[in-house]
């Protein structure tokens, strides 16, 4: 999401003559569009104003600006502290007042902010500026989240759910089809949510497929609540669906979920799986997933690790819980599991999760898929070439005739946790 919102920054600003640089340290205005969910992501920002700031002297100033999440959750601490030296700040929703505010604190020295979340859709007017010769295009559908899950901060930074019109979003996929992108991944706190009137996301998804030009779609992050019978009977049917489900767990334990406000329990969640994997054979399975969430015990970590060998995901990404200012978590929950803890449970499930992603990805040595090859720049290995499967599987080929954007079958011959290695065919 937040890449998106960088593209519809860049093309905010570019109508009004700014002039992007490569060179941060030549830049006369610096902008970091942060993240707020979790705590690497605040110690990340702090350290880059720092060091921009470090490197400038007096002949060479910069203004600096923090956009996004990060912007609105700490939007008093950011303008107050004196070490970072803040200009201005922008929420998600504020970046056509960018110019304005950039202005602001640039000619007239003051600092400047606009964090108000919007109850519309903000941008449905902006065609994003994305760099030319990509694969893939993000594409933000929706945005907020009305689930307020207890500790997430999401609700609070970018607000309650509102769906652009299926008009809208099928406009510019036939735009980004024009430029040569052969994939869209659409976007939303919670996407499959996406409702326009009386449109849902199945609605859009299959609208969106009917582009010419556009091969393949996904989408992210969606709600383990959300997956009714038509949408995953369409996902199974339509070939440019990608089949591959994003399918947060977050804990499992049911004592832990409902703490979490998650709205299902731990059989729920296993019996989707089931149904999923049913509806759509083949179909690669993600997850998100936290440990160390205030009083989680040793037995109730243990009921995790039952229900990640259970499900058999392809992969996760895998969290310490770290507490969110203005959550209902950091408000009811003491952050009360030690860090040694934390450390010790999630070093215990990235194994486990990496043995089973292993054998997972051995399972396709032999089959011949269809990848889809990536941009790859020159300064890596120029041996290498790097595609995706219909499952978002790293599929690494030797160099060949080939391009990004290319669609190549190819022969799996080996497999790591990380990567599928293959020969074309």
């Amino acid at each position: 999401m937040n890449e998106y919102d960088s593209e519809l920054v860049r093309s905010i600003l570019k109508k009004e003559n700014y002039e992007f640089v490569t060179d941060e340290f030549k830049a006369d205005i610096v902008m970091l569009n942060t993240c707020a969910i979790r705590e690497h992501a605040h110690r990340k920002v702090y350290g880059r104003v720092h060091n921009i700031r470090n490197t400038r002297s007096k002949d060479n100033p910069v203004v600096i600006g923090i956009l996004g999440c990060m912007a609105t959750n700490l939007r008093q601490e950011l303008l107050e502290d004196r070490s970072l030296k803040i200009d201005f700040i922008a929420g998600p929703d504020s970046y056509k007042r960018l110019p304005q505010l950039i202005r602001e604190a640039s000619d007239e020295g003051q600092k400047s902010y606009d964090v108000t979340l919007s109850e519309f859709e903000t941008y449905s007017d902006v065609y994003p500026s994305r760099a030319e010769g990509g694969v893939n295009a993000w594409l933000a559908v929706m945005r907020g989240c009305n689930n307020f899950c207890t500790f997430c901060v999401v609700p609070y930074t970018r607000g309650r759910e509102r769906s652009r019109s299926p008009e809208n979003v099928v406009e510019e996929v036939r735009r980004l089809a024009a430029e040569g992108f052969k994939q869209v991944t659409l976007l939303g706190q919670n996407v499959n949510s996406y409702r326009y009137e009386d449109y849902d996301f199945a609605y859009l998804m299959d609208e969106v497929s009917k582009v010419e030009g556009i091969e393949r779609i996904r989408f992210s992050s969606p709600h383990p609540k959300d997956f009714p019978d038509r949408f995953l009977d369409l996902m199974a049917t339509n070939p440019k669906i990608c089949k591959h489900v994003h399918l947060p767990l977050q804990a499992g334990n049911n004592r832990i979920l409902d703490m979490m406000s998650r709205t299902y329990t731990k059989e729920e969640f296993v019996n989707l799986v089931d149904k999923i994997r049913e509806r759509i054979p083949g179909v690669t399975l993600t997850t998100d997933i936290i440990v160390g969430f205030p009083t989680e015990t040793d037995g109730e970590f243990e009921d995790t690790i039952q229900v990640v060998g259970r499900a058999q995901f392809d992969s996760a990404f895998t969290f310490k819980y770290s507490e969110r200012q203005g959550t209902i978590a950091s408000k009811q929950y003491p952050d009360d599991v030690p860090e040694a803890i934390k450390t010790e449970r999630i070093m215990h499930l990235n194994e486990t999760q990496k043995e089973i992603t292993y054998q997972k990805n051995r399972a396709h040595i032999g089959e011949i898929l269809t990848v889809l090859l990536e941009p790859y720049p020159e300064s890596k290995n120029a041996q290498i070439m790097p595609g995706r499967t219909d499952g978002n599987k790293l599929v690494l080929l030797p160099q060949g005739p080939y391009k990004g954007g290319d669609l190549i079958k190819s022969r799996i011959i080996d497999a790591t946790p990380h990567a599928l290695k293959g020969l074309p065919v």
